[in-house]
């Protein structure tokens, strides 16, 4: 089993690289992870008080459970990823989304390379590098179309949490990508590099240093 893991800021594009490559592979070849299920869940706080939650901190993931998702699959069992409603900032009570082992695992998220114990799982580690202002950007039509909010809430909540908390765990887990990526999905080269390597895994051949 081949783990990618492909980290980035809000808004970069890390999931259209991932979908590109899962595209390209085919999507039986390969099995999605996206780390926003894993936040933690807070039943024990009133609505308002996990308003006041910094999702943009790594400690607002449940990477324990993503790790021992991922050591469930390496060992042939099927595991169930929580599924996370951001309009409530709860996990789903009845959904789940069931991962099966595959040849190939792809991970996404904000803090995929800033956990060490995450880090030690992956085989290849990315770093999808965009424009901050395209991020924002980005960001802002997602929350206001998916997430059902205010302009004013997003503008707040990038000043207090989404940007001190790139500048101080996101761009610095940049070192430890082993590929990264400028302008996620526009770089057609980036994932076609990361395709080939996925490809080469597939076909049994370990030596990427022709690449």
């Amino acid at each position: 089993m081949l783990i990618i893991g492909i980290a980035g800021g809000t808004g970069s594009g890390k999931t259209t690289v991932a979908r590109s490559v899962i595209d390209r592979l085919g999507s039986g070849k390969v099995t999605f992870i996206s780390q926003d299920n894993y936040y933690k869940d807070n039943p024990h706080l009133s609505l308002a008080e996990r308003e006041l939650i910094n999702y943009d901190h790594p400690f607002a993931f449940d990477n324990e459970l993503l790790i021992e998702h991922l050591s469930q699959l390496k060992e042939g069992q099927t595991a169930y990823a929580p599924v996370y409603d951001f309009t409530v900032h709860a996990r789903s009570s009845v959904d789940k989304v069931e991962l099966t082992p595959n040849n190939i695992v792809i991970i996404e998220g904000l803090h995929v390379l800033s956990d060490e114990k995450l880090r030690e799982m992956l085989d290849i580690k990315v770093f999808v590098d965009t424009d901050p202002d395209v991020r924002i950007l980005r960001r802002v039509l997602r929350d206001i179309e998916e997430r059902g909010r205010s302009i004013q809430s997003i503008h707040q909540q990038y000043l207090a949490t989404v940007k001190p908390m790139h500048e101080a765990f996101i761009e610095p887990s940049k070192k430890y990508a082993d590929l990264i990526i400028p302008e996620g999905g526009e770089n057609e080269v980036g994932i076609q590099l990361l395709s080939i390597l996925t490809e080469k895994f597939l076909t049994g051949d370990r030596n990427w240093s022709d690449i």
